[in-house]
């Protein structure tokens, strides 16, 4: 990364492709990634990632970074992964540096979306359950669909591109709770972006990297699905119509153990009464920390803590994973994590002295329960103040005016 500079802009019509891309859910979720990307810029790891320098590829994985750090961007349940934390840094970065518009830049984020979505879709539970996360892993490969977008790849050369960034696929579920889970997202952005300029220039790939021997399905334990594909794979809606607009700065699957949490807070439940919170195993394999946590990025991913702080405090925001609350964690040793397969994964309820005390089934921000425009508006103002306000809105704006809002 660095030194290398992208494709010169060139011309194109204003608002060209920018049909799909410019419908409201795909719109929404980028919105969301920029106020992300824009509210965790001064965090540590992404400060750490701007001193890689200043080429495309660097300010992309420095954007990535910065748009995952708080884990408050948007979440795919079906393949429990985050499609724009990969894919919005590479269109937007690379849009920027090609001199493309809004449109043209939502329409190739669509697309590396929908095919993050479809590959973790594929693989979810079996990928996370080992050790890889997703999100890395899938997303590496939505960032090159959307680059090649950009790049206007033929058909040829858009297959190099995801060979080629199936070579590059990595990150681990052991970085979670460290800087190390925002950054080796920022680096699957960048590594789309690496993929689709090498098959550009003519680079290519075995075509035995999906599915053939030592490819991704038997290194990964995989199952390869042809991301380019117009649905989210068997029967699935579209991955838009499943994601979720985080209502808290914190790993998904605890939202449902927050908000039986509250519940019980709003009932004046008894904390000191014997109290366990149960949830589906799969939870527990993003959430894995115990009560013991460290520091605010531990904290997101302990459902002990979480559950304890929302009892004693309510509902986690940004600022309360600036440290762990001495109070918050010497109740969670009190807090039993237990599991159960024949529940709703995003499901949790919480039992204070062996009686149900709260149950939620979504949370707040999920398909069955989506925040309002005021809601989302807030969010949105709380991270980025006003100036994202209508960045999106006009499909023939340059996208480098939007990278340039967002502070990117």
């Amino acid at each position: 990364m660095g030194a290398a500079r992208g494709p010169q802009p060139r011309a194109r019509p204003a608002g060209a492709g920018s049909a799909r891309g410019a419908l409201t859910g795909y719109r929404t979720a980028l919105l969301d990634w920029l106020a992300c990307a824009a509210g965790g810029r001064e965090q540590r790891a992404a400060r750490a990632a701007r001193a890689l320098g200043d080429g495309l590829t660097d300010r992309v994985a420095a954007a990535g970074t910065a748009g995952h750090v708080l884990d408050y961007d948007d979440t795919y349940l079906p393949g429990l992964a985050h499609l724009s934390a990969p894919v919005a840094p590479a269109a937007l970065l690379l849009g920027a540096e090609l001199g493309a518009s809004v449109g043209e830049v939502l329409d190739a984020f669509a697309a590396g979306f929908e095919a993050t979505g479809r590959l973790s879709a594929a693989n979810h539970p079996a990928l996370r359950a080992p050790g890889w996360h997703p999100t890395s892993v899938c997303g590496v490969v939505g960032a090159a669909v959307a680059a090649a977008r950009l790049l206007e790849l033929d058909e040829e050369r858009t297959g190099h591109a995801l060979r080629l960034a199936l070579a590059q696929a990595s990150g681990l579920r052991a970085a979670f709770g460290s800087d190390g889970k925002s950054l080796q997202v920022g680096l699957a952005a960048a590594g789309g972006v690496v993929a689709a300029r090498l098959a550009a220039a003519g680079a290519s790939a075995s075509e035995q990297l999906p599915a053939g021997d030592g490819g991704f399905e038997s290194a990964f334990g995989g199952v390869w699905v042809d991301p380019r594909a117009g649905d989210s794979g068997a029967g699935r809606p579209p991955a838009v119509e499943e994601n979720w607009i985080k209502a808290y700065p914190c790993c998904l699957q605890t939202h449902g153990a927050i908000e039986a949490a509250e519940q019980a807070r709003a009932a004046g439940v008894d904390s000191e009464r014997e109290l366990a919170v149960t949830v589906h195993p799969v939870g527990l394999h993003a959430a894995s920390l115990g009560p013991d946590v460290a520091d605010g990025l531990q904290a997101k991913f302990s459902f002990s803590y979480l559950t304890a702080f929302t009892l004693l405090h309510g509902p986690p925001r940004v600022e309360s994973f600036g440290g762990v609350d001495a109070q918050a964690r010497e109740l969670a040793q009190r807090v039993r994590v237990v599991t159960d397969a024949g529940i709703l994964e995003s499901e949790a309820w919480l039992e204070a002295g062996g009686e149900r005390a709260g149950h939620v089934e979504a949370a707040l921000g999920s398909p069955a329960r989506p925040m309002d425009a005021a809601a989302l508006a807030r969010k949105v103002t709380d991270l980025a103040g006003s100036r994202l306000d209508g960045v999106l809105d006009d499909p023939g704006r340059p996208v480098r005016e939007v990278v340039a809002a967002a502070g990117l």
